[in-house]
Order: C-alpha cells, then structure tokens, then sequence
C-alpha cells in the first residue's frame, strides 16, 4: 500500500495528483475522473504545475460523507 507523507510543517499543503489519490485511496485516474465529474475540486496551476490544497481535498471527503443516502 501507498503511504501518503503529510508535511505538517505547512498549514495546508499542495498536493500531486498521485498523492491526492493516494489520500483518498483511489488510483489516479479514478481521481482524475472525480474532479472531472465534479467530486473532488479543480486543481491550481502553479506555471507548469497542477497541484491540490489538501484543505479542498478533505472538504470534498466531507461533502461526499454529508450527501450520501
């Protein structure tokens, strides 16, 4: 299994899609295509990178858990 290295150093910090994935326990392009659907939140660009605040990642999870049936 994957392990997910959280800098606690910084308040919030920006993550790769692989390591947003891995949060979340999905593969990448399961991942990907949660973002594309809508589930989990667009990325910031960064000039050539593509990066997730973990903030926004956690808040999606708890929107998922708030709306479920």
């Amino acid at each position: 299994m994957n392990q997910v290295l959280v800098n606690t150093a910084h308040p919030d910090p920006w993550l790769s899609d692989a390591e947003a994935a891995a949060l979340v326990g999905v593969s990448k392009s399961t991942f990907r295509r949660g973002v594309t659907d809508g589930r989990f939140p667009k990325p910031v660009r960064l000039g050539g990178l593509v990066r997730w605040p973990q903030s926004e990642i956690f808040q999606a999870l708890e929107a998922l858990k708030a709306n479920r049936a």
